[in-house]
């Protein structure tokens, strides 16, 4: 910067330099416009005569102001917001001030008044409204935020940040040790993307809150999006048990709903060595699984519902807002990489170690399901809405056939990633059926070989007694 400000004697793109402030709010707006669409962002100098560079400086309290109005004008005048950084510098033994306009990742930046086309670029050290092909690369060269990385709170210091973010536990989860002073706290913070620093202050962000908030009532448009147990009587909606709004961000919280909801359900008691334990009747793997996938694939979009977790006497139901992405079917989830709406939020929460890794995690909860003897996992989409539920044990003969179909796609499936294939044998053994129940578990091998969801590995085996399946799109 002081080669630049002492050598050349013109104004650069990414460099504008003035002797104070113009009273021209439209043409300021026009020079943060264009500095913010310009590769790297780009600085105005104050305290430098415009026409002979002649080093003029500046009072701390004209700087104050002129910091003051440019960050209004970023706030209220273009679109999208613009965010600048300043430095007061000592320059030929004058004090200078040095406003930096961060390139902006979501482009054009134009004038918020007016239209898209209303969009200015720096060309020959010079502010010039863009063409329309000018507008139309830099619609090519721009990024979307993420939700995630979207601001949940105002501008604040870094003492509201530490108020509001339960970071020991973050760095818990993370195997981290804290940090002995606040600024390490607060950098440790910025690198994993939780808070962003702007204007000499920090925004924390959706990521931030949603992970780790010490209560997300705090944050205004995230209160809803905290996880609901209900607890209802019986096996309607009629009568309401017990309820659990849960608050804490969802990583930081995770253990804890966990906890909850095992003991709300059923259980049953289990002699092993001598010792007598409870355990659910529902395996762990399979909630965490669930719980973490309603809140990692939820639609940040649909406002005023979060997901919720429903408990009745035969069954868990796990809802989240939002279906399922258009690329994906709702017969090929288990078993095959999941894309995320929020693709953050399943990085960080598969680094937090609360799921499995990508991938993985339905698989498991059918391994699991089929351990417990329990009828298949029950998915679907709903208007809004994407819902899998767990079901208490049944014998095989209160299934409907609906369930051992499914329960046999499911098992095809869970062999198939196995590097095996499904028969007669390992069917019954899930069902938790004898060798003499073999034309049962035929009859519902053939079913499912009807319904079109496995066929036949070999097509040219004419045996019928060791016959293997696979998935139909195996």
């Amino acid at each position: 910067m002081d080669h630049t400000l002492g050598n050349v004697p013109l104004e650069l793109n990414d460099l504008d330099w003035k002797e104070s402030l113009s009273a021209n709010t439209n043409k300021l707006a026009q020079h943060i416009s264009a500095l913010s669409n310009y590769p790297g962002g780009g600085f105005i100098v104050f305290g430098i005569n415009d026409k002979t560079a002649e080093v003029v400086g500046i009072l701390h309290q004209q700087a104050n102001l002129i910091v003051e109005r440019l960050s209004s004008i970023g706030r209220d005048s273009l679109e999208p917001n613009v965010s600048l950084d300043h430095s007061i510098e000592v320059f030929k033994e004058k004090e200078i001030l040095i406003v930096f306009i961060k390139e902006s990742a979501v482009k054009p930046v134009y004038l918020k008044s007016k239209t898209i086309e209303d969009t200015f670029v720096r060309t020959g050290g010079c502010t010039q409204k863009a063409s329309r092909q000018e507008v139309g690369g830099l619609l090519l060269n721009s990024k979307t935020p993420n939700y995630e990385e979207l601001h949940s709170t105002k501008l604040l210091t870094e003492m509201q940040v530490l108020s509001l973010l339960d970071y020991r536990e973050l760095f818990n989860l993370l195997s981290k040790p804290i940090p002995a002073t606040s600024s390490e706290i607060i950098y440790l913070l910025k690198d994993e993307g939780i808070i962003i620093e702007e204007n000499n202050g920090y925004y924390i962000t959706n990521l931030g809150a949603l992970t780790c908030a010490v209560n997300l009532n705090d944050f205004d448009g995230l209160s809803r999006k905290s996880i609901r147990v209900i607890k209802y009587k019986g096996l309607n909606k009629v009568e309401t048990e017990r309820e659990y709004p849960g608050s804490k961000g969802y990583a930081i919280g995770f253990e804890g709903l966990i906890n909850f909801v095992k003991q709300m359900l059923p259980s049953s008691e289990i002699i092993k060595s001598a010792f007598r334990s409870e355990q659910t009747i529902f395996p762990e793997i399979a909630l965490r699984e669930l719980f973490a996938n309603a809140l990692i694939h939820q639609d940040f979009n649909i406002r005023g519902t979060g997901p919720v977790i429903e408990i009745f006497d035969d069954r868990i139901s796990i809802t989240n807002p939002g279906r399922l992405l258009p690329s994906k079917k709702l017969d090929r989830i288990i078993g095959t990489t999941p894309l995320s709406r929020n693709e953050k939020l399943a990085s960080s929460f598969r680094r937090l170690k609360i799921c499995e890794e990508r991938g993985s995690g339905f698989t498991k909860t059918i391994a699991g399901i089929e351990l417990y003897g329990l009828p298949p996992l029950k998915i679907e989409e709903l208007e809004t809405a994407f819902r899998a539920t767990l079901y208490i044990p049944k014998p095989f003969a209160k299934l409907s056939e609906v369930e051992r179909i499914e329960a046999c796609y499911q098992h095809a499936i869970i062999q198939y990633l196995s590097s095996g294939s499904m028969n007669n044998t390992s069917l019954r053994e899930r069902f938790k059926m004898s060798e003499r129940q073999r034309s049962q578990v035929s009859l519902v091998i053939k079913n499912t070989l009807e319904a079109g969801k496995i066929r036949l590995k070999d097509p040219d085996n004419n045996s019928t007694k060791f016959v293997e399946y696979i998935p139909y799109w195996g």
